[in-house]
């Protein structure tokens, strides 16, 4: 079995300066930047992602992370007000703020940064 001492997930970006912006001033997610360009963000619960700059980035098709608030109403409206844009998806009933509340899980709404890659607000 592979023995470590912690794991990290890790995504790229074609702008690391704007992840930058987006992840630390948008998002007021924690973050140092490394001297070989990478950043690397602290979230909630002691987790780690290392974000790291791809000339030929191709953005994620699925969502890289997750970001769990007690209140979803508030984080859209906040998101929204700054500037971030809710995905819609067919075949997902989103209200008029972008949020879905499927009975078989809790109620999210996606988005994306700078670099196209999906994330996602959802309450829990």
């Amino acid at each position: 079995m592979l023995t470590h001492e912690a794991a990290f997930s890790g995504f790229s970006v074609d702008d690391i300066a704007a992840a930058r912006d987006f992840y630390r001033d948008t998002l007021g997610v924690e973050l140092d930047e490394a001297d070989n360009g990478l950043l690397q963000l602290h979230l909630a619960g002691g987790h780690e992602a290392i974000v790291y700059p791809k000339p030929d980035h191709v953005p994620a098709a699925f969502t890289i992370l997750n970001f769990a608030v007690a209140d979803i109403e508030r984080a859209v409206d906040e998101l929204t007000a700054a500037g971030v844009e809710m995905i819609r998806y067919e075949g997902f009933h989103q209200d008029r703020r972008g949020i879905s509340r499927n009975p078989a899980g809790p109620p999210i709404a996606w988005f994306t940064d700078p670099a196209r890659n999906i994330l996602a607000v959802l309450e829990g």
